[in-house]
């Protein structure tokens, strides 16, 4: 599946979500063309016609366009009559018959990959319920995003082509990157998504030893961010913990792999098939 292809299917599925948490009749959206600061409008969802379906949004123009410059969610009551707003999609909007309109932008790594839409039939105000859930269905779209990018960031890397230091040197940013993702995965709140990513690290790692040892999911996330050279306290950070926490999983892993040191634990953990 390519890259906007993924993207599609988050939007989708983030469009369903928003309808069913905020009861909007009509919701929208898609992504923005590589290369081109445009809106490629791919997702319907509630709509009665296919007016809005394939709309090229450019940014700065209408209200999504305006949501893209400014990289922040805008609104609008009644989009034919607002003045907030340039009216370059007035026709395909007024054949679809919707009049209040939101727009919320997909933002990952502090660039506007996509853009939300949800709307009323009706010119009265979206409230801030509305607001929240759509801010939050954008929210999942950009953590899948970036979920989606580290795992081609990381097959990218992991490719067998360099050799000596260059290699040496690859598997650190592999390592790096899969306690990243670990440390990612308890945010998601999709369980399937979750699951997914989680699978994804498991490739990345030797397989597991028969009768070796086992980690809890929070040992093995420290004990990855200990393999990439985090301090206790960069690990806590990086895991939203307590360093008197870290360091009790990372006892518990230890006592686990038979190691009296930390490099000892990482050690132990690659010969178990447990890190990269």
């Amino acid at each position: 599946m390519t890259a906007d292809a993924v993207g599609a299917v988050e939007i989708g599925g983030a469009l369903a979500r928003l309808r069913r948490a905020t009861g909007l009749p009509v919701a929208f959206g898609g992504l923005v063309e590589s290369g081109r600061p445009q809106i490629r409008i791919s997702e319907l969802s509630g709509t009665a016609t296919a007016a809005l379906r394939s709309l090229a949004v450019t940014s700065g123009s209408g209200l999504g366009g305006k949501a893209v410059a400014l990289a922040r969610p805008c609104a609008v009551t009644d989009y034919s009559s607002s003045r907030q707003i340039s009216h370059e999609y007035d026709v395909p909007v007024a054949a679809e018959g919707i009049r209040a309109v939101l727009a919320v932008p997909v933002v990952v790594r502090r660039r506007v990959r996509g853009v939300l839409y949800g709307a009323l039939r009706s010119a009265r105000p979206l409230g801030d319920r509305t607001l929240g859930a759509a801010v939050a269905a954008a929210r999942d779209v950009e953590q899948a995003l970036v979920v989606r990018d580290e795992a081609r960031g990381l097959l990218a890397v992991a490719r067998p082509e360099r050799t000596g230091a260059e290699q040496g040197g690859a598997w650190e940013q592999v390592r790096e990157a899969h306690a990243a993702l670990r440390a990612l995965a308890p945010r998601i709140a999709d369980p399937g998504l979750r699951a997914e990513l989680l699978a994804a690290c498991g490739l990345l790692t030797s397989p597991p030893r028969a009768g070796g040892a086992t980690l809890a999911p929070r040992e093995l996330d420290v004990l990855s961010w200990v393999a990439a050279g985090a301090t206790n306290a960069a690990v806590a950070e990086r895991l939203g913990l307590r360093p008197e926490t870290v360091k009790g999983y990372l006892r518990s892993a230890m006592r686990k792999l038979g190691a009296h040191t930390r490099g000892e634990a990482v050690t132990a953990a690659r010969r178990a098939g447990l890190l990269p």
